[in-house]
């Protein structure tokens, strides 16, 4: 197993990393929970302004 070697399993690894979070991002079950994650900055100026 020379280099190119190595970085072809490093590459094909991190890829199936990358889908691997994408699937799991856009998964029916966790739709609801990051939706009320992305509406968090939303919140902060709804409140106002801290003092």
């Amino acid at each position: 197993m020379d280099v190119n070697d190595l970085r072809i399993v490093v590459t094909v690894l991190s890829f199936l990393c990358f889908a691997g979070i994408v699937a799991w991002a856009w998964s029916r079950r966790n739709r609801a929970e990051l939706e009320a994650c992305g509406q968090i900055p939303f919140l902060a100026d709804r409140e106002g302004p801290r003092s």
